[in-house]
């Protein structure tokens, strides 16, 4: 039974995370490779090391890519033992995932890879979808505390299917941003006010989350990062890496991509991905 929960990694979404497992009343500690400011630490108690943090019975990683869990892991592990259980939240590679399931289960340690979709908003609501990857066993160990954290849980397979399915929602996410940003610019060129766009189109097949809140960061020109730019290309490149390896051909990732690509080399990396808009304005 799990009673103690470490968030390692606390970003714009793992402090939320932590915050509200707190609040629900786990006993939830957090732990970042660098020093934050009390200010965004408020209200989380700290570990003191990660060894100390590696003493939690779920370990919950919330970092940025593949290559900052793979570090982590190589820290985290040796302090690790059997009856613990390794979540990785973030956007990672299944392969990776695969590999550190296989390598931890034979230690008796189990893993969930569990990526999210909803972003800062949702975190902060608990009503992030969360798709999970592991086993039977692994995930009913997880899942009461996800369950705080998602207003939709999913098991959707094995080690490594939850980051699959996270590839492929940031390729949905990636194509929607660009059709946003393709409608509400033609609409501002031929005389529409964007803001009725919105309005026109509300409930309707056209509407998304994306069209109201990315339209709106759209709108107002303020590219704040939520999610950024550098990331959803990390994340699209990653689905054209499974697209190869499933010999699928699919045209409109291929020219999303090139587009994000575009937007790194001009540096507006650190924009919100929403700023793939400014392509249409240039």
């Amino acid at each position: 039974m799990i009673t103690s929960i470490s968030v390692l990694g606390l970003g714009l979404m793992g402090r939320s995370m932590a915050r509200l497992l707190g609040t629900a009343g786990w006993n939830v500690s957090g732990w970042n490779r660098s020093q934050l400011s009390e200010d965004l630490t408020q209200d989380i108690p700290l570990y003191h090391s990660l060894e100390d943090a590696a003493h939690a019975d779920a370990c919950l990683l919330m970092v940025t890519d593949s290559q900052a869990v793979d570090t982590l892991l190589g820290q985290l592990e040796p302090n690790l033992c059997a009856g613990q259980v390794v979540l990785d939240m973030g956007t990672s590679e299944p392969d990776r995932s695969k590999a550190h399931a296989k390598r931890l289960a034979a230690k008796g340690i189990g893993w969930v890879d569990a990526p999210v979709s909803g972003g800062p908003e949702g975190a902060v609501a608990g009503t992030l979808a969360i798709m999970a990857g592991g086993t039977e066993v692994d995930f009913a160990r997880v899942q009461p505390f996800l369950d705080v954290l998602g207003g939709t849980v999913t098991h959707v397979g094995g080690p490594g299917m939850g980051h699959a399915l996270k590839v492929i929602n940031q390729l949905i996410v990636g194509l929607v941003i660009e059709a946003v940003a393709e409608g509400l610019t033609l609409a501002e060129k031929a005389g529409i006010d964007p803001i009725l766009v919105q309005q026109a189109l509300k409930d309707g097949f056209a509407d998304s989350k994306i069209l109201q809140i990315h339209g709106t960061r759209m709108i107002n020109r303020s590219y704040v990062p939520g999610g950024k730019v550098k990331s959803q290309l990390k994340d699209l490149q990653m689905a054209l890496d499974m697209a190869t390896t499933t010999s699928t051909k699919l045209p409109h990732l291929e020219s999303t991509t090139a587009l994000y690509e575009t937007l790194m080399t001009r540096g507006d990396g650190e924009l919100d991905h929403s700023a793939l808009h400014k392509m249409f304005w240039s």
